[in-house]
């Protein structure tokens, strides 16, 4: 009898870790909860054309005077940058506004960390919005897996490092749990998951940082499970999805 070797999956709480990781064939996922991958999982399922992540607002905004029916989005520290013509939130790209436009996007978190994965595979995005298709994307791969938490300038934060354990709770019969920051992230995710994400959520200090800035609404619909249900993947210089 031949037992099939499962493939690993493994959890990289910030980006200042990903250099202990080996990315190469693997498929990266990409998290960044409050808010970049949320925001990029909606528009494109609303009808977005296309997302182009960059690493800085002057490039954001120099695309975007270069390429016609584009948007040019993000944020700096959680609010709009300076220059830029939208935010960085998931309810701001409904379907009738957003409709085959190019959304050119630069946030403090997510879009560095795509920029810095080397040599995978494919690197996908991945937020609660799209959660059960993700999951089973990543079993039709049959490839290791890393989770990538963009985290907070460098530093661990609940939301991302929650995501990544229901990825891992959901996939443990099909992969192996590598290592313990997997681990650690799915037995957070098992102790949140007995009530609504978000009251789990609300003693985050990224929580507390964007309800600041009255954005409570958006934060309810990052964690909402499902409502959409496609898988964004990087295609050149694009996210993109079939």
């Amino acid at each position: 009898m031949i037992i099939e070797e499962k493939p690993s999956l493994e959890v990289c709480l910030s980006p200042a870790l990903l250099h202990l990781y080996d990315t190469n064939d693997a498929v990266v996922v990409i998290i960044d909860i409050f808010r970049a991958t949320s925001t990029i999982t909606a528009a494109l399922h609303n009808g977005a054309k296309c997302v182009i992540p960059v690493a800085s607002v002057a490039e954001c905004i120099t695309i975007g005077e270069q390429m016609p029916n584009s948007l040019t989005a993000g944020e700096r520290d959680g609010k709009i940058a300076p220059g830029l013509q939208y935010g960085n939130s998931p309810l701001e790209y409904p379907p009738l506004f957003v409709k085959d436009k190019t959304l050119v996007l630069t946030t403090t978190n997510g879009t560095r960390l795509l920029h810095m994965i080397e040599g995978a595979a494919t690197i996908v995005i991945g937020s609660f919005l799209n959660l059960s298709a993700l999951c089973a994307y990543l079993l039709s791969q049959k490839k290791r897996v890393v989770l990538g938490c963009a985290s907070w300038k460098d530093k661990f934060n609940l939301e991302d490092t929650l995501f990544a354990g229901a990825v891992a709770y959901e996939l443990q019969h099909a992969f192996e749990i590598k290592d313990d920051s997997a681990r650690a992230a799915k037995h957070l995710y098992q102790a949140a998951s007995g009530q609504h994400l978000i009251e789990f959520l609300k003693d985050s200090s990224h929580y507390k940082r964007l309800s600041a800035y009255g954005l409570e609404k958006e934060m309810e619909y990052c964690v909402t499970p499902d409502l959409h249900p496609v898988v964004p993947y990087l295609k050149g210089k694009e996210i993109v999805v079939h």
